[in-house]
């Protein structure tokens, strides 16, 4: 679908009244890991306030019947909501999801949607409420997408309303690492901070050292990102209250809000990643190089051990590791081909929640290796869950590596 259609449809979809969920679809969303759950996970309380006659508690399993069109693929029907909660009828289960679309013929359950955006439009402004969706078949559409709304990571939600003065709400993960404007160096309310700043203060507030790097990874990734809102809303609302005297002023505003939300999700897990290398007793320089050149044009996130060994044909490539970082990897996996020609392998680590066995079977064709944090390898088709590589694993072969020279 080009990318004039999709202008088209945001368009259409941004009117008052209209709210938008946007969230990246997990493997357990689609039909991908078999978990017959056929429907994609809705943050709950988000359904009871754009369905209220959903949070009926005294009926077990209340649903509620919508016109849907999925508009990315030319497909409509009747769909259900439904609040699974016989949790409080003495049960196990308290979640929502949309059901009834149409099994694997849908785009919405096709597995190789596994890691796709997808946007749920709600027109609530209707007496009937109608259900509008797009799923993004490439990585130019959720580009486009995200220069609108910002970056949308794996495991969380966004809701967007056209006639809200914020530019999205966030559903914050459970953790606690917000800070006070009195609590935050002086020095950030003046001048945003850095990326590599702000992880800095991460550890600080989020040590993590009793759990494995893989834990600890996520952890600090939810930690990271609510501290960047507390800086954000320290930051910017005094400059937003003082006001605009021109649109113009006010757009540049939220544009500078939204790049640097995007580049923040950009170099995020990188950092992350580098920080836990030096934690787990790896030395930069010694045992890996950051952002160096491995071929011209080309630099990959991480190479191990060095820039030098690699170019160093006498040097065993057995003995050479790279690793790519990629939050998303469902089209992005093939940009890291050639960053390593020198390797019968190339590693990437990722945070997305599943793909789906067609596509890991094209990752396993051009030799790239899978690295993902294992509380999310359950998100995977279970045949492909034994060929996942844990990130506490991949630092071992490392250590290993350096013990061999």
């Amino acid at each position: 679908m080009p990318i004039t259609d999709l202008s088209d449809w945001v368009t259409t979809q941004s009117q008052p009244g209209y709210v938008w969920y946007l969230k990246r679809l997990s493997g357990n969303d689609t039909l991908a890991t078999g978990s017959h759950q056929a429907g994609p996970y809705i943050e709950k309380n988000f359904l009871f306030q754009v369905l209220p006659s959903l949070a009926d508690n005294t009926r077990q399993n209340p649903e509620v019947w919508i016109d849907a069109y999925i508009d990315s693929h030319t497909d409509s029907r009747k769909v259900r909501a439904i609040w699974y909660n016989n949790k409080l009828f003495g049960g196990t289960r308290n979640e929502a999801r949309i059901t009834q679309w149409g099994g694997s013929s849908s785009a919405l359950l096709d597995p190789d949607s596994t890691g796709a955006l997808a946007v749920f439009v709600f027109h609530t402004s209707k007496s009937d409420i109608e259900l509008h969706v797009w799923v993004c078949n490439n990585s130019l559409e959720e580009d486009f997408i995200e220069d609108h709304i910002g970056p949308v990571e794996p495991g969380q939600s966004r809701i967007w309303t056209p006639d809200s003065v914020e530019i999205f709400k966030y559903i914050p993960p459970s953790v606690n690492c917000r800070l006070t404007r009195d609590q935050l160096p002086q020095l950030w309310l003046e001048r945003f901070p850095t990326g590599a700043e702000i992880i800095t203060q991460v550890t600080e507030l989020q040590p993590l050292t009793n759990l494995n790097c893989d834990e600890r990874l996520l952890k600090r990734r939810e930690c990271e990102y609510e501290l960047f809102l507390t800086v954000e809303e320290a930051y910017e609302m005094p400059r937003i209250a003082a006001g605009f005297s021109t649109v113009d002023e006010f757009v540049n505003q939220a544009q500078s809000i939204l790049q640097r939300r995007k580049a923040r999700s950009g170099r995020s897990l990188e950092l992350h990643t580098k920080a836990i290398f030096l934690e787990e007793g790896l030395i930069e320089g010694e045992s890996f190089e950051h952002g160096v050149q491995s071929e011209p044009g080309r630099r990959p996130d991480f190479l191990f051990p060095s820039q030098a060994l690699y170019r160093d044909n006498s040097f065993p490539k057995t003995h050479l590791r790279m690793l790519a970082v990629k939050t998303t990897c469902k089209d992005r996996w093939r940009q890291i081909i050639p960053e390593a020609k020198r390797l019968d392998e190339r590693h990437l680590l990722t945070l997305q929640e599943g793909v789906s066995e067609s596509q890991f079977a094209e990752m396993e064709e051009e030799h790239v290796k899978l690295v993902v944090p294992k509380p999310l390898i359950s998100k995977y088709p279970t045949s492909v869950q034994p060929k996942l590589i844990t990130l506490e694993s991949f630092i071992g072969d490392v250590r290993h590596l350096r013990v061999m020279r």
